[in-house]
């Protein structure tokens, strides 16, 4: 049994669903965080638990010829990457191996029978991100935002994030020196003192629009109008300046309170050749790039002859449903979330679909009341959170039988468990890798299910 603290030689086998390196020794599984499969190295175990240990590296001695120098100055500090020091070809070759992983440990299919592709990945895997929410602090006397670093509460400054989106970049430095020059109070997590407690900005990579929230403790904002005029002279691009309530100790960035200070509620962004108007907290893919190669593998997927009926489960803002709407008979979508279907009814309005409505509530109570109803979808897509599909909606989808079902997935585990469940009565026809995330541990894929 390992002991704490024990040095100890390991060669690495793969790359485990956090981008970590995954060894063994003596038959006990060991990972290693910024370890490359078929690295040979010398390991210091950290933590030891009964099935597993945790260990860092002490030395490198066989090098992966796929090991990169990072981009990023503060890449080991920050964590908001994983595998910048994996060359972005074996990065997709590690994601769609961390897909085959979550299936043999969470499904009992046959592996070897299944048609797993390619990841399909970015064409320049930097600056995709649309969206940065960067806490802020004080050090030395200066104002900072970034990250909290892994596993502790140091807040690492990020100058200039390789992911992030120059536009999102620059508004995110210029608000942090005016917030140094107008001497407006910053949060204090551990005092309860102070009032700015993060920076969220996002782009709409179509239109150039900028959005900037400034989340604070306190509805109070000292000096809040000067703040405007400065964010007004010194950004120029910045369309909607908006200010968020959050005093509750909490991870969640946003309260519920949102008050627009200047200009639009909303900006425009662009997805194919739909647009969407983005307000302060509604929820927009990140990538939007890559967004418009995964719903155009939804659309091929559902392979649809304006015939079918369509259910769009967890549809948020309705991007996938309207994406489908012009080739489906008639699409049905539903949330939980009240806001979102506002927003995707009001999406649905702007563009002139008229086959498609929008409920709030479960799919697992909304699918077998309008199957009672008569009415009976051909199409069910799916686009759970993490933790995966609602066992009730697994339920409904085996007693409803539509011919396809095609699940957008955001974690492997979930994706594997759920298509164990759903394969007593349908075949995994294919499943389609996407990275939407570069140089992060994050895979998505699709996955075509035909009732068997």
């Amino acid at each position: 049994m390992l002991q704490q603290g024990q040095q100890f030689p390991l060669t690495i086998k793969r790359l485990g669903i956090n981008g970590e390196g995954v060894g063994y020794f003596k038959k006990q599984v060991v990972f290693v965080p910024g370890a490359l499969p078929g690295e040979e190295v010398v390991v210091q175990a950290t933590n030891v638990y009964p099935t597993y240990a945790e260990g860092k590296i002490v030395r490198i001695r066989k090098r992966s010829p796929h090991r990169v120098k990072p981009l990023c100055p503060v890449y080991d500090r920050c964590g908001g990457c994983q595998l910048q020091h994996l060359d972005y070809n074996a990065q997709l070759e590690a994601k769609r191996d961390i897909v085959i992983q979550a299936l043999e440990r969470h499904s009992r299919l046959n592996i070897e029978a299944l048609d797993i592709r390619p990841t399909i990945g970015m064409d320049d895997p930097w600056h995709y991100r649309n969206k940065s929410q960067f806490q802020t602090g004080v050090k030395k006397g200066r104002v900072i935002a970034g990250l909290y670093s892994m596993n502790s509460h140091e807040l690492v400054d990020i100058d200039r994030c390789f992911i992030q989106h120059d536009a999102t970049n620059r508004v995110t430095t210029v608000v942090k020196t005016i917030f140094q020059d107008l001497r407006i109070p910053i949060y204090h997590e551990r005092k309860k003192t102070g009032v700015v407690r993060t920076i969220v900005s996002r782009v709409g990579f179509y239109t150039g629009d900028v959005q900037l929230v400034i989340v604070t403790a306190t509805k109070e904002f000292p000096r809040k109008e000067l703040f405007v005029a400065e964010v007004k002279r010194r950004l120029p691009e910045v369309k909607s300046i908006a200010q968020n309530i959050n005093g509750q100790k909490t991870s969640l960035i946003f309260g519920d309170e949102t008050i627009v200070l200047e200009g639009e509620p909303y900006i425009q962004e662009v997805l194919g050749d739909l647009s969407f108007e983005l307000s302060a907290r509604a929820f927009f893919q990140l990538n939007p790039i890559q967004t418009v190669k995964l719903y155009d593998e939804v659309k091929k997927a559902a392979a649809l002859t304006k015939s079918e009926r369509v259910v769009d489960a967890y549809c948020g803002v309705g991007t996938i449903g309207l994406w489908l709407a012009r080739e489906a008979k008639e699409v049905r979508g539903m949330d939980t979330i009240p806001e979102a279907i506002d927003d995707a009814r009001q999406n649905a309005e702007r563009h002139g679909f008229t086959n498609v409505t929008y409920a709030v509530g479960k799919a697992e109570t909304l699918l077998p009341k309008w199957v009672k109803e008569g009415w009976k979808p051909d199409v069910i897509v799916v686009d759970p959170p993490r933790t995966g599909c609602d066992n009730a909606l697994l339920k409904t989808i085996l007693q409803v039988k539509p011919k396809t079902v095609v699940y957008v997935s955001c974690n492997p585990s979930s994706l594997a468990r759920d298509i164990d469940t759903l394969a007593k009565q349908y075949r995994v026809e294919y499943i389609q890798p996407f990275d939407l995330f570069p140089h992060t541990a994050h895979v998505e894929s699709v996955a075509k299910l035909v009732r068997k």
